[in-house]
């Protein structure tokens, strides 16, 4: 399918004056969570929650910041979640894509909002 890539708005709620800051993510169905870079973080002024072990696709173990809140919109879709800090650009993973309700169209290779609930995201809680 190739990569996908998507315009995503990034900004700190805890920091309402920050200017938000619009970035092209990687997105990723097979990744967990939301990664950003260390430039990303400092704009933010995201402050460190905890270290995170994680395991890269290469296999290797690395320790990493975990930051947040980061609040997170696309379209008409928004999300809080938290962000490992590793890399040199941002990634959306499949959490914060689920919270939105947002889905990989393959065909076009973009991401757009669930055609089944264009104005509103719905959630399975079964």
């Amino acid at each position: 399918m190739g990569y996908v890539n998507a315009e995503i708005e990034l900004s700190n709620p805890r920091e309402p004056a920050l200017k938000k800051i619009t970035v092209r993510a990687m997105v990723d169905t097979g990744a967990m969570t939301l990664c950003i870079p260390e430039h990303v973080r400092l704009q933010l002024k995201l402050e460190e929650a905890e270290k995170r072990e994680i395991t890269t696709a290469d296999g290797r173990k690395s320790i990493v910041p975990y930051v947040g809140p980061v609040m997170i919109r696309f379209q008409n879709r928004s999300a809080f979640v938290g962000a490992l800090v590793l890399g040199d650009e941002v990634l959306l993973g499949a959490v914060p894509m689920e919270d939105m309700d947002l889905v990989v169209c393959p065909s076009r290779r973009e991401l757009i909002v669930n055609p089944e609930s264009p104005n509103i995201p719905q959630a399975r809680v079964k």
